[in-house]
């Protein structure tokens, strides 16, 4: 059986990823990428990368298939090409719990983070007079780090997609200062050149969609959050 190499991110993300002590990917996106796999007949194996190493190591081909929390954006789309969706997220803002931030106006004059190049990022560039303070994704774990930031006081708040922050506000000095209804789609990407390639997983995808698969893996994960499709 052919293997499906699906790059993604080594870091604790629940509902979406992250790997248990014996070394297995759980959440909905590993849960997906194994259902693309079964549609392709291929077996799908993890390929570990920092959040800032993913495009280069799909265009060297060290994966056959990016997926990991990938907004679709005008950007990423020079980088390479977007699957159909797979999922609509909206986006919120992190802050320490007792913090005065409750709504964007209060983001004037704080140092605001996000993901370097990422829809987070371009959101947080609308907030007018905010000090947006970019995370370049060189590390294993980029959202602890904005985490570890926050908690030191190197930051004010931080923004991430809703489903990533909400596990998180159950932390007892973390809390979610307001959420924006961006309702921004997340598509898998190929490297550029490999028509052929994109049309065979966005046929998974379909099928997934249509036999009821993907509903069922969003409704197990993310069970508080309408299906988009």
């Amino acid at each position: 059986m052919q293997t499906l190499k699906v790059i993604c991110a080594d870091l604790p993300a629940p509902p979406l990823f992250w790997r248990d002590k014996q070394g297995k990917r759980h959440g909905f996106e590993a849960d997906l990428a194994r259902a693309i796999g079964q549609q392709l007949g291929r077996k799908t194996e993890f390929i570990y990368r920092n959040w800032a190493d993913f495009y280069p190591a799909l265009n060297k081909g060290e994966g056959d298939l990016l997926l990991c929390g990938q907004g679709i954006s005008d950007l990423r789309k020079t980088l390479a090409d977007f699957t159909a969706p797979y999922a609509v997220f909206d986006e919120a803002v992190m802050v320490l719990r007792g913090s005065p931030i409750q709504s964007k106006e209060d983001l004037r004059g704080q140092r605001v983070a996000a993901i370097a190049g990422s829809l987070n990022m371009a959101l947080a560039e609308t907030f007018a007079g905010c000090i947006r303070v970019p995370f370049d994704g060189n590390t294993g774990d980029v959202m602890g780090d904005m985490v570890k930031a926050l908690r030191v006081g190197e930051v004010d708040a931080f923004i991430d997609d809703d489903v990533a922050l909400v596990p998180l506000a159950e932390q007892p000095d973390l809390a979610i200062a307001f959420t924006c209804p961006t309702h921004n789609p997340w598509g898998a990407l190929v490297k550029k050149g490999q028509g052929d390639w994109l049309t065979q997983v966005d046929n998974a995808l379909v099928a997934l969609k249509q036999n009821g698969q993907l509903k069922q893996i969003w409704q197990h994960w993310m069970p508080s959050l309408a299906y988009p499709f």
